[in-house]
């Protein structure tokens, strides 16, 4: 295993006092690291709370900031972070109207969040993510999981909480961007957690695994290896059968990689994703491209399509200022 670590012991410590030091205009940590928050909270707005297990970076923590997230609480590499760092954020940026938490579908990830809850005296909303086609059931979750998508719940979420929409306005916001959010990735290489020390699952030099999750699970199956656009079509096929959104539906096209794919070949599958798109009637009228939601140093991508409206897509267009997503400001 060949990673840029001390210890694996260490490696989550030190990235987050790494992170917090390298954005320290626009977040910090409290003293036992069991979140990261937004240095200088809004007061009277929603605070917006989501987490995970690290090795996805930069979800979450680099989506706290301006228009998206008031703090993130990371576990450790894979695994879900505990209840109680999602209670003692609640009291780090609750200022009165309530906490949204943003919650992907894994079984540890909801259960630790609606411990979380019960113990919690703020008011506090769930929304739960899970716009992954690829499979029905996987290793860690009841139901489809929730992977890129998340993203672009956030987004869309953040920016209405920062023109004052209320909890419950929010909630329904999130359920409605989730319901209208698609994804299915691929992968070409596996990752290697550190405190394993071994890749988690072996692909030959010319296999791929379409479908797979955000922590190398299974996916749909281990197929031999085909061009980019070939993989897209895939991809996109059931991607779009899932979403049925009528013909003419402007949509959001976010490729995501996984950590080791280039820019370059994220923009292969742009070009291959929009064309695909484009023949079956959607018209891609937003981008997002790069590696957001990462597993580790595997090689691969994902592919998420969400269909707009003219709400959703000024809410997309709207200011964010974090450490891994900016513009308009």
């Amino acid at each position: 295993m060949k990673k840029l670590v001390d210890s694996p012991d260490t490696v989550l410590a030190q990235s987050l006092d790494g992170f917090c030091a390298a954005h320290a205009d626009l977040v910090v940590a409290d003293a036992d690291r069991r979140f990261v928050r937004r240095r200088t909270p809004t007061p009277g707005k929603v605070a917006l709370i989501s987490g995970g297990g690290s090795g996805h970076e930069p979800l979450h923590a680099g989506f706290v900031g301006h228009g998206m997230l008031d703090a993130a609480c990371p576990g450790q590499v894979f695994t879900s972070p505990t209840p109680d760092q999602m209670v003692e954020a609640v009291r780090a940026v609750d200022t009165g109207a309530g906490c949204l938490f943003i919650v992907k579908n894994y079984e540890g990830d909801v259960m630790n969040f609606s411990m979380a809850a019960d113990l919690c005296d703020a008011g506090i909303a769930t929304v739960i993510t899970d716009d992954d086609v690829a499979v029905e059931r996987s290793t860690w979750s009841t139901g489809r999981r929730g992977v890129a998508g998340t993203l672009v719940v956030e987004k869309l979420v953040g920016a209405a909480a920062e023109r004052g929409a209320d909890l419950d306005t929010l909630a329904a916001l999130g359920r409605r961007v989730n319901a209208a959010t698609r994804s299915m990735g691929v992968a070409l290489t596996s990752c290697t957690v550190p405190a394993a020390g071994s890749p988690t699952f072996t692909l030959a030099d010319d296999e791929m695994e379409m479908g797979v999750g955000i922590h190398g699970e299974p996916g749909r199956r281990r197929v031999p290896l085909v061009g980019a656009t070939a993989i897209a079509d895939e991809m996109l096929t059931a991607i779009v059968d899932d979403l049925t959104a009528p013909v003419g539906t402007e949509v959001l096209l976010f490729v995501n990689g996984f950590g080791g794919t280039p820019l370059m070949e994220l923009y292969v599958m742009v070009d291959a994703a929009r064309r695909i798109l484009a023949a079956r009637g959607l018209k891609v009228v937003r981008h997002l491209t790069g590696a957001y939601v990462t597993s580790l140093e595997m090689a691969g991508c994902s592919l998420t399509v969400t269909a707009l409206d003219a709400e959703l897509a000024a809410l997309w267009d709207a200011p964010v200022h974090t450490p891994a997503l900016r513009w308009g400001r």
